[in-house]
């Protein structure tokens, strides 16, 4: 009997949320090396068809960095990246494109099919509009080049609309079609910032292999639960924010200037993070907000 009053105050507090967030887009990125586990997959896609059985209307975008490394190896071809992105050759661009369509994204949604959910893919070379990614090395002013490598401008909204309007979960693949018509490869926490710019969600979830911004990389009990906007350039200039989180970070600023809420960092890895970040008092990960 106990362990029954436990699940029934498990729903009573997750109730407020789910009433609040009824009929709101929450855009989630997944990503890192939690979608090389299975197990982790499914926890997170079970998630996300809770989150749309509740009301809500997820919507998905999503990496695959790993997945293309083995298929650039498959076909011979060195993985090359410059500041943390990857260098996409003519060559490279077809391979990105075959895995993370016809691999990475026809899983997700086999999944997701599976678990019951009305879900569709959309490519993102038919929504996103993007610009050849240029830069200048820092150190020596050179430019950089990172060949088929696009930033998102314009996201066509209207497919996605659609598919909420129907109750279908989107599953978007993070490509876009340059000025040339070539497809490029977009950054995942980028293409996912943009869509839920675009689509003025409620929340934008970055889900991958860490538990949210450490302030110690080496310690996981040094866990942020809330970042601030106005102490990111700080923690930026003393290496906290780093690496792979950097381009979170920058994605979720541009997210919560454009109007989304609030924008999560989430470890994919621990069971059910997703709901226990959003539906429960405390969360797991790291939330970040702006100062107003």
């Amino acid at each position: 009997m106990d362990t029954l009053i436990k699940k029934a105050a498990v729903l009573i507090e997750a109730l407020p949320y789910i009433q609040s967030f009824r009929d709101e887009i929450v855009v989630v990125k997944m990503g890192g090396s939690a979608m090389e586990d299975p197990t982790h997959v499914e926890g997170v896609l079970a998630d996300v068809v809770f989150m749309e059985c509740v009301g809500m209307k997820p919507v998905i975008v999503h990496g695959g960095g790993k997945a293309i490394s083995r298929g650039m190896r498959k076909a011979g071809i060195n993985s090359r990246f410059l500041h943390g992105l990857r260098v996409t050759c003519e060559k490279s661009i077809a391979v990105v494109e075959r895995v993370i369509k016809g691999e990475v994204n026809a899983s997700l949604v086999s999944v997701l099919k599976d678990k019951g959910a009305h879900v569709q893919s959309l490519h993102g070379d038919t929504i996103f509009s993007v610009e050849r990614k240029t830069g200048k090395d820092p150190a020596t002013g050179e430019p950089l080049d990172w060949g088929f490598v696009g930033e998102p401008g314009e996201v066509d909204t209207a497919p996605i609309q659609d598919m909420l309007s129907r109750d279908i979960i989107p599953v978007i693949t993070p490509l876009g079609k340059g000025p040339n018509g070539k497809t490029h490869n977009i950054n995942a926490d980028v293409a996912a910032a943009a869509v839920a710019k675009s689509l003025k969600a409620r929340k934008l979830a970055f889900l991958s292999d860490v538990p949210g911004l450490l302030c110690n990389p080496e310690d996981p009990t040094s866990l942020l639960a809330t970042l601030h906007v106005s102490d990111v350039e700080d923690l930026i200039s003393k290496g906290v924010i780093a690496g792979g989180m950097l381009p979170k970070v920058q994605s979720g600023i541009a997210a919560l200037r454009a109007g989304v809420r609030k924008v999560h960092l989430i470890d994919g890895r621990l069971m059910h993070s997703l709901l226990l970040e959003i539906f429960t008092d405390k969360g797991v990960g790291t939330e970040m907000i702006n100062d107003e």
